[in-house]
């Protein structure tokens, strides 16, 4: 994973806290679990993630990375990609009363 933006994966800022840190680590796991996710692309995220949070979350592996992310120049993060919509909305217009019917 050398060259990957650790806080990138995990989609939390530089300066982010231990709480959010763990935040996204649970969210990203629950997401791409191989029992919850599709299983074809579920597997290397995971690792991404479990590799991430591995290094974000002991302060003092967290400080060398932070370290060596000073020395070399990294990409900006991806834009977060806009929502999904999985249905299309639905409409609903007046109700009309047209009466009984009439027999014809």
């Amino acid at each position: 994973m050398a060259g990957q933006d650790h806080y990138a994966t995990l989609g939390v800022p530089r300066a982010a806290t231990d709480e959010e840190i763990t935040r996204a680590y649970h969210r990203l796991v629950r997401r791409h679990h191989p029992d919850t996710g599709p299983p074809a692309t579920s597997a290397t995220h995971l690792e991404a993630v479990l590799a991430a949070y591995a290094v974000l979350r002991d302060p003092a592996r967290r400080a060398e990375y932070d370290r060596s992310l000073s020395q070399s120049p990294v990409a900006p993060p991806r834009p977060a990609p806009p929502p999904r919509r999985t249905e299309p909305a639905i409409r609903v217009g007046p109700v009309r009363y047209h009466g009984p019917s009439r027999p014809g």
